[in-house]
């Protein structure tokens, strides 16, 4: 409707009216079908939604995965950043400090328990892994700059 309106507006101005050519309801008639017949065509070319609720579904988890691949990403990224620092900083340490750092830090061991497997007071497990997660922060700092 509003594509005839605008029709007619932008011809009102340069129309003659003729009875000889026709009837303005006839010359209505002919805009307005000739309007309907391109916007059905138009429709035809263009792919509808069937707006059935796996359509919705299939819409509503793109986006949920794309967040998700970009975290995905992002979680690979830190480990093989945190990787690489472990390799380089591991060399630093005495072998008992590191396997402190390790059963507390990676395995989630208790320091009692990393003490009593390593022979060493839980206190002495704390500023192990204590020592040796500064000495990683800064590395991955110093990765991530590079």
């Amino acid at each position: 409707m509003q594509e005839v309106l605008r029709s007619v507006a932008s011809a009102a101005a340069s129309l003659e009216y003729d009875p000889r050519r026709g009837s303005f309801r006839g010359w209505l008639y002919t805009v307005t079908r000739n309007k309907i017949f391109n916007f059905l065509q138009a429709r035809r070319r263009v792919v509808l939604g069937s707006g059935d609720t796996g359509a919705h579904q299939r819409l509503e988890e793109l986006p949920e995965r794309e967040i998700e691949l970009a975290g995905d990403w992002d979680r690979e990224y830190e480990r093989r950043v945190a990787a690489l620092a472990m390799q380089r900083v591991e060399k630093e340490f005495k072998p008992a400090t590191w396997r402190a750092f390790w059963m507390t830090g990676v395995e989630g061991k208790s320091a009692r328990e990393a003490g009593d497997t390593l022979r060493m007071s839980p206190g002495a497990v704390y500023v192990a892994k204590s020592r040796v997660l500064a000495r990683l922060r800064e590395e991955v700092q110093r990765l991530q700059e590079e």
